[in-house]
């Protein structure tokens, strides 16, 4: 009797350890995305996220579905990619309200201009999804008519662990352009750097393929470059005299304020200069 109450405790304790992983499984890849959600929302300033991550993240995981239909794989990760793509969608529906709320020019750009020049920075969310469901619809048909190839079924699945390993250089380069890391979570880098280390370290345990845990080590190095450009920004914003910093880039309009304060001042400057030569050359 004893037994049996055991078993039957020991078969829930693993039902409910297998639901749980099961959700940090599906919702574990959205969670760093909250508090950058929090943060954009409540100074309502998206220049420190860079939606080319929402780019990137869309891209591995529409290829990582059309995979599915190649080789077979758990149906969690099937849910995980389709979770993922809402929560961009998400993301930049937010960013690009916030952009338009406060961007200077009424110049409205859209995908249909198909101008590179604006790639991936139009004025309307509508333009996202046209994109996204270009982007699908192409890569479908390509995959329906190559699906009995091995060797394209598995350059498939390559490029989206890949394209899912270069998820934090668009926020590596954004950083650098703007030499500086304010207006990105932290929270979110960590929950990255955290998550990608065990996913990592699953990989090397479980003997996957080499390119899983290669992806995997690339994405590691580029979380912690983050992070590293995150104490160098944290260290030039600390009152030391002996460190010198770079600058933050100015935007547009700061820029405008200060060269119209600046041609007043010389102005200014000018007239008073002129005032008193002709005073001098008066009393001469």
């Amino acid at each position: 009797m004893e037994d049996e109450l055991f078993d039957q405790i020991l078969t829930v304790f693993n039902n409910l350890v297998a639901w749980v992983a099961a959700g940090a499984m599906v919702f574990g890849g959205v969670v760093p995305y909250i508090p950058q959600y929090r943060d954009i929302r409540l100074t309502q300033n998206a220049e420190g996220f860079s939606t080319y991550v929402c780019l990137v993240l869309l891209v591995a995981n529409i290829l990582r579905i059309l995979f599915r239909f190649g080789r077979y794989f758990e149906t969690l990760l099937l849910w995980q990619s389709i979770i993922m793509i809402c929560t961009m969608l998400i993301m930049l529906n937010l960013c690009t309200n916030v952009r338009m709320a406060t961007e200077l020019s009424t110049k409205r750009r859209s995908f249909l201009d198909f101008d590179w020049n604006y790639f991936w920075s139009w004025s309307r969310f509508v333009d996202y999804v046209q994109c996204v469901l270009a982007f699908t619809l192409v890569a479908a048909y390509i995959t329906y008519l190559l699906l009995d190839s091995v060797l394209f079924v598995e350059t498939l699945g390559f490029l989206a662990v890949f394209t899912e390993a270069m998820l934090g250089t668009p926020q590596l380069y954004c950083n650098y352009q703007n030499k500086s890391t304010e207006g990105m979570s932290i929270k979110m880098v960590l929950m990255w750097t955290s998550g990608d280390t065990f996913k990592t370290g699953y990989f090397l345990l479980t003997q996957a393929p080499v390119q899983f845990w290669i992806c995997g080590l690339l994405q590691v190095f580029v979380d912690i470059t983050i992070l590293f450009q995150e104490c160098q920004t944290i260290r030039c914003t600390t009152v030391s005299p002996s460190v010198t910093c770079v600058p933050q880039q100015t935007c547009p309009r700061l820029q405008k304020e200060q060269n119209c304060n600046k041609n007043k001042s010389l102005c200014s400057a000018e007239k008073r200069l002129f005032s008193a030569s002709s005073f001098y050359k008066h009393v001469g």
